[in-house]
């Protein structure tokens, strides 16, 4: 059976966090709110990296930590998940970044260090080539995906293009399932990992910010017939990154549901008593990420799939 969740995780330390103009563009989710001096932000940035892989690594889930290089500078090193994945069948998929700064971030000693640990890749499929043609797709910040069900699920922003999702869903055998999401003013999500996330048998999805009725009875009833229990999130939870969690799995096989503390937070009881029912929760302190960065827990995670060397 294909998996869900894995116990093999990247993630990369930053070398120069800091606010990024060109993202902020479009992701409603940065703030400039008490901006910190440029070494400040960087400073607090890293601490939090480092506690948040010192949590997941005493609960058991194998942390991969590759180095961000300190030139040239790239401020959203810290989110790997956005420029690569990698998959169960052998394949490394990179993609296209709709901010220039953040193309720079694509480096092949990152891929192998994750290689280094013992995995093998069969196939590397590049995207990557369609940000001349101004289409962006930006890996599981665009797309959620549920492996077990082969359904790639994604709403549709300046940095996710319907035509490329069809195009990586055709190379990877993969069913695309597109709508749209806005947030209290109307403008669109910038990626589908901050309104949703997929468990093994849950879904915390923020159903609100679906305004076409159609859409939304389609995502339900799709997630209905794939025995997901649905976690509904308000826009406010929403805003304070409730949807932008990641199911992992530890050395001893169970499962986390990974969030940052302000997620965990904005929680009430009965979610999070939902939750419970699914899986372990774990949650770690990463408020100037959020604030500046504009990404939270699932951003700072890439899965690792792929299979064994031996």
């Amino acid at each position: 059976m294909r998996q869900q969740t894995t116990a093999h995780i990247l993630m990369v330390r930053p070398s120069n966090f800091a606010f990024n103009e060109e993202t902020a563009a479009n992701n409603a989710f940065q703030s400039r709110d008490g901006l910190l001096s440029a070494e400040e932000m960087r400073k607090r940035a890293m601490a939090e990296f480092d506690n948040f892989v010192a949590k997941l690594r005493a609960a058991g889930v194998q942390v991969i930590v590759a180095k961000d290089s300190a030139k040239p500078v790239k401020p959203d090193a810290v989110f790997p998940n956005n420029w690569v994945t990698f998959h169960q069948e052998g394949y490394i998929v990179t993609y296209p970044m709709f901010a220039p700064t953040r193309r720079k971030e694509r480096r092949r000693k990152v891929i192998e260090t994750v290689l280094l640990e013992g995995f093998r890749s069969d196939k590397f499929i590049n995207f990557a080539f369609n940000e001349k043609r101004e289409r962006f797709l930006e890996g599981t910040g665009s797309i959620v995906f549920d492996h077990r069900n082969r359904l790639a699920y994604a709403c549709l922003s300046p940095r996710t293009d319907a035509r490329l999702l069809d195009e990586l869903c055709q190379e990877m055998d993969y069913k695309p399932v597109v709508f749209h999401s806005v947030d209290q003013n109307g403008q669109d999500i910038y990626h589908t990992n901050v309104m949703m996330a997929m468990g093994e048998t849950f879904v915390v999805i923020c159903l609100d910010s679906v305004r076409d009725a159609a859409e939304r009875q389609m995502l339900v009833e799709t997630f209905q017939k794939n025995g997901k229990e649905i976690v509904e999130i308000s826009l406010e939870q929403m805003n304070g990154f409730a949807g932008n969690m990641l199911q992992v799995r530890n050395t001893a096989g169970q499962t986390i549901l990974v969030m940052s503390e302000k997620a965990y937070s904005v929680l009430n009881p009965q979610q999070v008593k939902q939750l419970e029912k699914h899986t372990q929760l774990l949650h770690s302190t990463l408020t100037t990420i959020e604030t500046y960065g504009g990404g939270s827990a699932r951003c700072m995670m890439a899965e690792v799939f792929l299979p064994p060397v031996h």
